[in-house]
């Protein structure tokens, strides 16, 4: 079996954080491996892997691992998708990215394009990627919890929307963060700029980072309310989905 790390190249360094098998949503229609890569420069409230956030160097045997579960699993698998965190962050994703694809397998993306530079760059070797649009021009810094981030996620897009790579944008929804009128404004942004293929996820609030996020927003939009915004949304896409 081809290994993943070929004699005489040197090891890679990612940080590991986590690995997901046979997941069918993270590239749709592949059967794929997700490897989470811990480190993230954004500070989102809503956020459910805050244990991923903190930065490290990997150790090269973190890969070596990944190797030998993806080696076992290769038969069953269609693709593997780098997530996280952030895994623009390392600069040993590229060479990562080009390991897989020497097995054959496509490789997807999960990114909030904080790196637009590396994400161009990446484009080439990329079969899919997920762009996670915090919000709307500065809301994406608040949201973010980072100044300074919303006009190189900016640029990611416009890379997006110029290239061959399929992608859809996705949201995650918190009632702190948004109202129904912030997400349709959001949401027809993104449509007059071109973007197909959109989903909207509800923040799940039993373990945010922060502790406020996992209590109930008086007047919350319904999730029928959503719903309806949804349907007129609907037309302005190639596809809009809402997901829990």
């Amino acid at each position: 079996m081809q290994p993943l790390v070929p004699v005489g190249q040197a090891p890679l360094r990612l940080p590991l954080a986590g690995l997901t098998t046979l997941d069918c949503q993270a590239f749709p229609g592949r059967r794929a491996l997700v490897i989470y890569l811990q480190g993230c420069p954004l500070q989102c409230g809503y956020c459910e892997n805050g244990q991923m956030m903190a930065p490290r160097r990997g150790d090269p045997g973190e890969w070596e691992a990944v190797h030998d579960y993806l080696s076992a699993r290769l038969g069953d698998l269609e693709a593997v998708v780098f997530s996280g965190g952030e895994p623009t962050l390392h600069t040993d994703l590229p060479e990562a990215i080009a390991r897989v694809r020497e097995r054959g397998l496509a490789v997807g993306l999960h990114t909030a394009g904080p790196y637009p530079e590396r994400l161009t760059a990446l484009l080439p070797q990329l079969d899919w990627v997920a762009l996670d649009v915090k919000g709307r021009g500065r809301h994406f810094d608040r949201i973010g919890g980072r100044p300074g981030v919303w006009q190189r996620h900016a640029r990611s897009l416009e890379a997006l929307l110029d290239g061959d790579v399929a992608f859809e944008c996705r949201t995650t929804v918190h009632w702190r963060d948004f109202t129904l009128d912030d997400v349709e404004r959001l949401a027809m942004t993104l449509a007059d700029c071109g973007v197909r293929r959109y989903a909207l996820q509800l923040a799940r609030t039993e373990r945010c980072q922060d502790p406020d996020y996992c209590r109930p927003v008086p007047g919350a939009p319904t999730r029928e309310a959503l719903e309806a915004l949804v349907r007129r949304l609907r037309p302005h896409f190639a596809r809009l989905e809402l997901r829990r």
